[in-house]
C-alpha cells in the first residue's frame, strides 16, 4: 500500500489544540473560517505529483515554485512572513502555470490546495 507524502504531518486542528494547551490564544477571522478541507484522495493527480515533489525537495517545473506566499488575500490563518510557500499544480492543457497551487505552512507542516488562484483554500486531510 502506498502512503501519501507527509501523511504524518499534523493539521491545523492540532496547531489550535497546541496553542490552547500552552496558554496561547486562537482567534477566528472570517477569512480563516472560509478555509475548507479536502481529502488527499480527492485531489487531482497533478496535486499528488506536486506534493511528492515538495517531499523530495524538487526539482520543480517553475522558478516560482517554493517562493514565499504572502497570504495577501488573508484567507489562510495569519502567520509571519515566510511561513507559507507556494507550488504549482500543473493544469493539463494550460500554456501557463494555471490557477492551481499547493501552499504549505512550514511550522505545522500543513498543506492547502487552491484550484482558483487563491480565492479559496482547502486544507489537505491525509486521514480520509
Amino acid at each position: 500500500m502506498r502512503f501519501p507524502p507527509r501523511i504524518s504531518r499534523i493539521g491545523a486542528a492540532a496547531a489550535v489544540l497546541s496553542a490552547l494547551l500552552v496558554g496561547g490564544t486562537v482567534t477566528a477571522t472570517p477569512a480563516a473560517a472560509a478555509v475548507g478541507s479536502i481529502c488527499y484522495s480527492d485531489l487531482p493527480s497533478q496535486a499528488h505529483d506536486t506534493l511528492e515533489l515538495i517531499e523530495q525537495g524538487g526539482p520543480f517545473p517553475y522558478d516560482q515554485d517554493g517562493t514565499v506566499f504572502q497570504n495577501r488575500e488573508g484567507i489562510l490563518p495569519s502567520q509571519t512572513s515566510g511561513y507559507y510557500h507556494e507550488y504549482t499544480v500543473i493544469t493539463p492543457g494550460s500554456s501557463t502555470r494555471g490557477a492551481r497551487r499547493i501552499v504549505t505552512g512550514e511550522e505545522h507542516q500543513e498543506d492547502y490546495y487552491t484550484a482558483d488562484h487563491y480565492r479559496s483554500f482547502d486544507l489537505v486531510d491525509y486521514g480520509c
